[in-house]
């Protein structure tokens, strides 16, 4: 694998629900945001299905995982965060998603898009890669190649004024083909401390969260020699 050391300019993360960025790539994005690079997010669904509970009021739900967004946001000093509001478990690979998609792109004009591999359905015989994940990772890698580059890709946006942009670089996260990493030693804590904003998800107090993250990230610096990486399938986009 190779390391990716260059800083983008500008980048989008493009990720399913409100903690997969952090969860994904939290340390990667605080580093380029630590960095000068002007990083926001992209949440495709509402996260209103975070919780087995039947009491769980889903609209409180969506809520207070946007609160908890915009706290990780901060704290991984990011420009900020997009939502397309589409419920859990609801999104489908359609046009209009990727026309939302294509828009934010053009809009933003990325060097590098970060999101999940949607190629990835299995981790080992335990884990299935949830629907919301790979619907979101493959309309943003359609919206990247080629419809954002072509101007005749929802022509409607050119006479809005929002022109045709090539993205340089795609970054796949939950991959199961790694060929690149990012050495997140310096950011770890960052990340860990984002990634506990979303109380939804991992409980109030999460003492547990540290040892879990660092663990993870752990056995990716170990594949290539590091105390802490984040490993990606990387893509370059002619």
């Amino acid at each position: 694998m190779m390391e990716i050391v260059e800083i983008p300019k500008r980048a989008l993360a493009i990720y399913a629900h409100p903690d997969d960025p952090e969860v994904s790539a939290g340390g990667t994005l605080a580093r380029w945001a630590q960095a000068g690079s002007e990083v926001w997010v992209l949440v495709t669904t509402l996260g209103d299905k975070g919780s087995d509970d039947p009491a769980t009021d889903p609209r409180a739900m969506a809520n207070q995982r946007r609160e908890e967004t915009n706290e990780a946001m901060q704290v991984l000093g990011l420009a900020g965060s997009l939502h397309l509001d589409y419920p859990d478990g609801e999104i489908e690979d359609s046009i209009e998603l990727r026309e939302l998609i294509v828009r934010h792109v053009r809009e933003l004009r990325p060097e590098v898009i970060l999101c999940p591999d949607p190629t990835a359905l299995f981790f080992g015989d335990r884990y299935i890669n949830h629907r919301d994940h790979r619907i979101t990772g493959l309309a943003a890698l359609d919206a990247v190649a080629p419809a954002s580059a072509n101007p005749h890709y929802f022509p409607q946006h050119i006479a809005e004024g929002l022109l045709p942009h090539s993205v340089s670089q795609v970054l796949c996260s939950g991959t199961l083909a790694p060929n690149a990493w990012v050495d997140v030693a310096a950011t770890i804590d960052l990340k860990i401390a984002a990634v506990g904003c979303h109380a939804s998800q991992v409980g109030e107090e999460a003492l547990w969260l540290p040892e879990v993250i660092r663990d993870r990230a752990a056995a990716a610096g170990a594949e290539v020699g590091v105390e802490f990486a984040e490993a990606f399938r990387r893509l370059e986009i002619s």
